[in-house]
């Protein structure tokens, strides 16, 4: 697969993730009845489905480290968060945690534009702020120059 279909996958696995994860949060169905749902979705198949299901995994598995990562850069609890705003620094932060092959600039401008397109008026700002802090200290993006 080339390098710009790759991106181009993973961008639409990432609409995709949003969905899955706000329908998780709000409905509390199961990974695979979202997964299976989402799937009938004619455009899915545009998706780098391997990335959605092992992100979509990984992130509600590791949700408590997700919102501990988080959590210094919040202006109140993770739990007050809007679910969608939530869904997407859960994505950004593991994406940041576990994906060092994605450049930590290209994480921060996916969820900004995720969060344009589905979150509130403005969030794309909240989402900026807290995800470029978080950067700053993750061992693993210091070579990148995080700044």
């Amino acid at each position: 697969m080339s390098k710009r279909k790759l991106i181009e996958s993973r961008k639409s696995a990432r609409f995709f993730l949003i969905q899955a994860l706000y329908q998780w949060q709000i409905a509390q169905n199961s990974l695979s009845e979202i997964s299976a749902n989402l799937a009938d979705n004619p455009k899915f198949s545009e998706a780098n489905s391997e990335y959605f299901h092992e992100a979509l995994q990984g992130i509600t598995q590791k949700r408590t480290e997700l919102n501990q990562l988080l959590n210094p850069f919040l202006d109140r609890d993770i739990e007050n968060v809007d679910p969608i705003e939530r869904s997407i620094l859960w994505l950004g932060a593991y994406e940041l945690e576990n994906q060092p092959d994605i450049p930590y600039k290209s994480v921060i401008n996916e969820a900004v534009e995720l969060a344009k397109q589905f979150g509130a008026e403005g969030s794309h700002r909240y989402i900026n702020g807290v995800l470029d802090k978080l950067a700053k200290t993750i061992p693993s993006r210091q070579a990148e120059n995080v700044k």
